[in-house]
C-alpha cells in the first residue's frame, strides 16, 4: 500500500475515531447479550419471557436475539409452553 494510502486511512480513522469506539461498544454489548441468553439456554429449554426475566432484558430484545440465534443454527425451537416456544441450544452434534 502506498504511503499516500496509508495516511489517507490514518487520518479517515481519526476522523471517524468516536464511530469506530461507539461501534466496538455496541458489539461487545451485543455479544454480552448473547453469551447472557446462550448460558440460560444451556441448563434447559426456555421461553423468551423466561429469559428476558432471568437475565433482566427487554422481552423484545431478547426475541431479536433469540430470532437472530435460530437463523445461524445456533438455537432451535423446541415444544411449546402454552403459547409460547421454548428455545434450546443446538446439539453440537447435530
Amino acid at each position: 500500500m502506498a504511503s499516500d494510502d496509508k495516511a489517507k486511512l490514518k487520518r479517515l480513522r481519526e476522523e471517524r475515531k468516536e464511530h469506530i469506539q461507539k461501534a466496538k461498544e455496541m458489539i461487545k454489548e451485543q455479544n454480552r447479550l448473547v453469551k447472557m441468553i446462550k448460558e440460560q439456554l444451556s441448563d434447559a429449554p426456555k421461553t423468551v419471557p423466561e429469559i428476558s426475566q432471568a437475565i433482566d432484558v427487554p422481552t423484545w430484545e431478547v426475541m431479536w436475539y433469540v430470532i437472530s440465534l435460530k437463523k445461524y443454527g445456533l438455537v432451535e425451537e423446541g415444544d411449546k409452553d402454552g403459547s409460547y416456544f421454548k428455545y434450546q441450544l443446538v446439539s453440537k452434534g447435530t
